[in-house]
């Protein structure tokens, strides 16, 4: 990207502007401007400040000709090209106002055929360092023959006044599709940047018949695809780094005619109570060139303590997703063998996993049940009960059914089996239960995948109607029926009894 390409798209003042630089000149620049910390691990450390989540409540989607009758505007907040406008004048001019900034250039999309070249104008070297870690690392060659298609402003110092600027606070959000521009303003959080792509793709992706997906995966030995759909916390990132299968990416992918494709080249992990004993992909992948967010080092000799939540539940990693060792470079894979959904029941309720039938499918995905776990977004300090549409509310554009016909289409077509997993509490919520163990979930995973668990006999869950099975390898049979585990059977019925009806009333919904 050039200082040229920028002139497209309103840029024409800037002040020295850095381009391309290498992951090695990123990192010394954020550490020349103590923007940043260096881990013992050689991890770089930054922090976030008072946003150490995402904030929906600040994004903003201009209303005009290209969105007026594709975006839902029940779900997304309009602003007026004037109001975009205004916000815009205001970030060119803050922009002018710096003594340098770095420009980094990225891709979105695996798939040659869906490829979107990104240009990234950010006002910290760690956040170009974050976009360059996230986005796919295009060759110089590839570069000059595509220049930026959309461009993003991270600009984290600069505030907004609701008062005088009509914003909800300081942090701004805001996509125009027409002038193809994101700004990203008051908040230090990086994963603003990769999320607003995400954003970004789910608009315009299905009407090239691609299913943009929440969701990661990875593929087996014999080619086998798995998905992993599921909001921040669930477990995607955990447990599609699984070493007997290669990792295709860990967030967000497209599903076209061909196959799936990984949408970004990086990864960003949760690191709270990370250890190498429980994930040591992972773990290992923290080192030079990965960035941490949000986790405290010891003062004296910089080791990262992954328990501390003092900053925040949501502490982070950034990292190349080829920092896992078993990764599958091209990022691309076949048709899906096999989905799960994974779900974070913060009452304690559902299996750890049960088999859907296409319609229960359907209802899962468009209900989207889970729980907001502490820190994924501002405000959010405990599991809060939640129920996310097509496990990715924040990042609609389209209404939801447009994303529910493109799976059941592609799950029908191709006959791919969906089971619910809970990856959440047993035995009763937080206060009561416990966290679903991370070794039982993956044994009853692994049993989906070789086939072993379609040998074991279901029985139909008596509140939810869902197939459970009676047993599976290396998991204690007491353990797959939910009630079996709450030491007060009638407690345990009145919360499943609450839940059912959550469910209805969400589902009605979409009737």
């Amino acid at each position: 990207m050039t200082v040229g390409d920028l002139a497209r798209f309103g840029l024409h003042y800037l002040p020295p502007a850095v381009v391309d630089l290498s992951t090695a000149e990123l990192i010394e620049e954020s550490l020349a401007a103590n923007e940043s910390q260096l881990a013992a691990n050689g991890a770089l450390v930054a922090l976030t400040g008072t946003r150490t989540g995402r904030s929906p409540q600040d994004k903003f989607t201009v209303r005009d000709s290209y969105t007026e009758t594709r975006v839902d505007w029940t779900r997304n907040a309009a602003i007026t090209p004037d109001h975009f406008q205004h916000l815009l004048d205001c970030a060119r001019s803050y922009i002018q106002s710096l003594d340098c900034i770095f420009l980094q250039h990225g891709f979105a999309c695996a798939d040659e055929a869906h490829r979107l070249s990104i240009g990234v104008v950010a006002e910290k070297a760690w956040h170009a360092l974050f976009a360059k870690t996230m986005f796919l690392r295009p060759t110089e060659e590839q570069k000059a023959a595509h220049p930026p298609e959309w461009l993003i402003l991270a600009l984290p110092e600069l505030r907004f006044l609701p008062e005088l600027d009509r914003t909800h606070s300081e942090v701004v959000i805001a996509m125009d599709y027409t002038r193809k521009i994101i700004l990203i303003a008051g908040t230090h959080y990086a994963g603003e940047i990769k999320k607003s792509v995400f954003t970004l793709l789910n608009g315009i992706l299905p009407e090239k018949g691609v299913f943009p997906m929440h969701c990661s995966a990875n593929v087996g030995e014999k080619g086998d695809v798995a998905l992993f759909f599921g909001l921040s916390g669930t477990g995607k990132t955990t447990l599609s780094a699984e070493p007997s299968r290669r990792l295709i990416g860990d967030d967000e992918h497209g599903w076209s005619d061909t196959g799936i494709f990984n949408i970004e080249g990086g990864c960003y992990a949760k690191t709270i109570r990370l250890s190498a004993e429980k994930e040591p992909q992972i773990y290992s992948a923290i080192r030079f060139g990965s960035i941490l967010e949000n986790v405290v080092l010891n003062p004296k000799t910089r080791e990262p303590d992954y328990n501390s939540a003092q900053l925040t539940e949501n502490t982070r990693v950034a990292y190349p997703v080829e920092f896992i060792p078993n990764c599958e470079l091209s990022g691309k894979g076949g048709h899906p063998s096999t989905i799960f959904f994974l779900t974070c029941d913060a009452l304690g309720v559902l299996p750890p996993i049960s088999r859907l039938t296409p319609e229960q499918a359907m209802d899962h995905f468009l209900c989207g049940y889970t729980a907001k776990v502490a820190g994924t977004e501002s405000g959010v300090v405990e599991p809060t009960l939640t129920f996310s549409t097509c496990f990715g509310a924040p990042f609609l554009p389209l209404p939801p059914k447009v994303y529910a016909k493109l799976l059941s289409d592609k799950m029908q077509r191709h006959n791919v089996p969906v089971y619910l997993v809970n990856t959440g509490w047993s035995g009763g919520p937080p206060s009561v239960g416990e966290r679903m163990p991370l070794e039982l979930t993956r044994s009853l995973l692994k049993a989906a995948l070789d086939g072993t668990l379609n040998q074991e006999e279901f029985v139909s869950d008596p509140v939810f109607g869902l197939a459970v099975p009676k047993s599976c390898p290396a998991v204690e049979s007491r353990k797959l029926q939910p009630r079996t585990t709450w030491k007060d059977p009638v407690a345990y019925d009145q919360a499943a009894n609450r839940l059912k009806k959550e469910f209805q009333r969400v589902r009605s919904q979409y009737n």
